[in-house]
């Protein structure tokens, strides 16, 4: 039996999977917006993971005050001890919409695991406030993350990277840049070592909102689910690590914005569907 894909209780969760457009349509960010619920956010920005932080900030606090947000805090921790400093957890205390920023997410995981920082992350979800991430914000969402690995040659035993992640969804692995960098072999072999685990490809200006058991998609961009629950055979435990990988029956989805997926049935959902279930409230394409 796979292990049941979950976010954990709390607010919204938004993974965005990378190069998401910051013009003045911005539509992934102004829907991001548009989750707290607020005439005027406040926006806590977390550029741990970039090696560029002002010019990443600079980006960032442009579009978010220009979709109406009433302060853009700079949450610039660069340095374990940053993770532990009041200040900072008092930042994200004040902040309606928590936002990761891309980069590495090895930084993210490296200077924020265990610390006063990410405990404070997580409570404010589960009080009710929208944590977003990009790129390397995404994939460290989940509990398991992946860190490395080729995108052209990554179906072979040992080939993709995995660490511990945030722990914000539970039995998901998140990938991202997920069609423009060509992933499918890296959620494919994640698949074929780890069957429990539910592959959720991002491609780029393409998010997932997630609330409970459904993980609905929006924005222009593709998402890609890649479900080997139900694969009939592999070689991989025959293999010494750098081996040819085969794998049979793995499921694969396609979904853009309006459709989603039941993630405990693992099965899609059409977007009568939602609206049957009262679902459409989730986005207000705005």
């Amino acid at each position: 039996m796979s292990t049941p894909a979950k976010s954990t209780p709390g607010g919204p969760l938004v993974a965005i999977g990378g190069a998401e457009d910051k013009t003045s349509e911005a539509e992934i960010l102004r829907r991001v917006l548009s989750l707290s619920k607020k005439d005027a956010p406040v926006v806590g920005v977390i550029t741990t993971a970039s090696s560029v932080p002002d010019d990443v900030f600079g980006e960032y606090h442009e579009v978010f005050s220009g979709l109406g947000a009433s302060e853009v805090l700079d949450i610039r921790i660069r340095e374990r001890s940053d993770a532990a400093s009041e200040q900072f957890v008092e930042m994200i205390r004040n902040s309606d919409i928590v936002f990761i920023s891309g980069g590495d997410q090895m930084r993210l995981t490296n200077i924020l695991g265990g610390s006063p920082v990410l405990e404070t992350i997580r409570a404010q979800r589960q009080s009710g406030s929208v944590i977003a991430g990009t790129s390397a914000g995404a994939a460290c969402q989940s509990q398991t993350m992946v860190y490395g690995g080729p995108a052209t040659d990554s179906l072979r035993k040992g080939a993709v990277q995995m660490a511990a992640g945030f722990g914000l969804v539970d039995g998901i692995i998140i990938d991202t840049h997920f069609l423009e960098r060509g992933r499918f072999s890296r959620l494919m072999e994640v698949g074929a070592t780890n069957p429990e685990y539910l592959g959720v490809g991002l491609g780029e200006d393409a998010a997932v909102l997630f609330e409970g058991d459904v993980m609905r998609a929006f924005g222009p961009g593709h998402v890609i689910i890649v479900d080997s629950s139900q694969i009939s055979g592999s070689n991989v435990f025959e293999l010494s690590d750098g081996e040819a990988v085969t794998v049979h029956n793995v499921i694969m989805h396609a979904l853009v914005d309006g459709y989603g997926f039941n993630l405990k049935d693992r099965r899609v959902l059409g977007p009568d569907e939602l609206r049957a279930a009262g679902l459409e409230h989730w986005i207000a394409n705005s």
